[in-house]
């Protein structure tokens, strides 16, 4: 039994595979309990939290002997899901590329501009190209932080096309202005300050 501290770019899937565990194995864990009701995603976890890593428990089958016995492993993908839009209308039925860790993916997006793929769960990056005049965004995967923190919020806002600029932690007036268009478009009050409304509206307009 041992304790992990969260390292940026790392989020319950990739600690529990590096580990040789299934992520729901660690997430519901009774040790993890009061984490989990901290940061509810067990993908957004904060540099620095605490998870409980349990001990490996031998599992046993009931088999005839005599015979041979045929066992599936079961596979651990983790799943990249992305909506792409354009003046917040979806950016559908457009080709794209997808490199994730040197692997190579290619498809269309659906009607509601989503991209949706299974990935390992150690991936740290991918390289988005879309549309016929081959758009690029870079990802860095399991780098999300929680919206409680500045850097999760900015980094929200920017995805959202309500630049912050750079992710700094720092609520500075890019920060200001880019809360305070987000609060104006979405009918909040427009205070230029991350309270528990804008954070909650926030996850709800990302997804997370």
């Amino acid at each position: 039994m041992a304790k992990h501290i969260v390292k940026q770019s790392e989020c319950i899937e990739s600690i529990a595979f590096e580990k040789g565990f299934f992520w729901e194995t660690v997430w519901n864990h009774a040790q993890n309990a009061e984490l989990k009701q901290q940061r509810k995603d067990p993908n957004i976890l904060q540099p620095g939290d605490e998870i409980f890593i349990p001990e490996k428990e031998v599992k046993q089958e009931d088999c005839a002997t005599e015979q041979k016995h045929r066992f599936l492993k079961k596979g651990i993908p983790a799943m990249l899901c992305l909506r792409l839009l354009d003046n917040d209308e979806p950016r559908a039925d457009e080709s794209y590329t997808l490199e994730v860790d040197g692997e190579i993916f290619s498809g269309t997006t659906d009607a509601e501009g989503r991209v949706k793929h299974s990935i390992a769960p150690s991936a740290k990056q991918a390289k988005l190209i879309v549309g016929e005049n081959k758009d690029q965004y870079t990802l860095d995967l399991g780098c999300l932080d929680p919206v409680t923190e500045t850097v999760g919020v900015q980094a929200r806002l920017n995805n959202l096309g309500f630049n912050c600029g750079e992710v700094d932690g720092m609520a500075g007036p890019e920060t200001k202005t880019a809360i305070c268009q987000f609060q104006r478009k979405y009918g909040l009050t427009e205070s230029g300050e991350a309270d528990s409304a804008t954070r909650d509206k926030l996850v709800e307009v990302h997804g997370c």
